[in-house]
């Protein structure tokens, strides 16, 4: 899949809308096609950032080491980002890269903040949450400071949130 396909396919519509994105997902077939829809995600429009994030978290979903010469950037943006369909899918991002001690702990404490962050959307901070989650399977020792974020959320009254907690109180770390 070449670049102006995947422009093409990403373009147009709503803001809000994924597009052609399953297109692009399943014309995905190796790291070339994959670095070519990642590279959208720097894009100035944001339907293309927007689009290119969703289609590079559902690839990785099944494919997470097309994510890994990307942690860099990954991480970058995660400083950086202020567009809340970018973070959300960030969020879920994070825990799928090949994280050293010290870029789990900086995406620990990103993921953490974004969670706490009651000025934060809903929808990034129930995939942040998500995200802490994935991490704490990775390392089973940052459950106790898993849990403490469930105690300091759990008492809002966000339907969301509420669900997201429901539900990985239900699954086994």
């Amino acid at each position: 899949m070449i670049s102006t396909e995947i422009e093409k396919l990403l373009s147009g519509g709503d803001l809000r809308s994924i597009g052609k994105n399953d297109e692009i997902i399943a014309g995905v077939k190796d790291q070339v096609g994959f670095d070519a829809v990642f590279n959208f995600m720097y894009h100035g429009d944001n339907r293309f950032v927007l689009r290119a994030s969703d289609a590079i978290e559902k690839i990785s979903v099944v494919k997470p080491g097309y994510l890994y010469k990307h942690k860099k950037a990954i991480l970058n943006l995660c400083k950086k980002v202020n567009e809340i369909g970018l973070q959300w899918h960030l969020a879920l991002l994070l825990p799928r890269l090949k994280l050293t001690d010290k870029e789990f702990e900086y995406s620990w404490a990103i993921l953490k903040g974004w969670v706490l962050d009651k000025s934060n959307s809903r929808i990034v901070r129930v995939n942040a949450i998500q995200g802490l989650f994935e991490m704490t399977k990775l390392k089973n020792e940052w459950a106790e400071n898993f849990n403490d974020i469930l105690v300091a959320i759990e008492t809002e009254s966000i339907p969301s949130l509420k669900a997201r907690i429901r539900l990985l109180k239900q699954t086994p770390i």
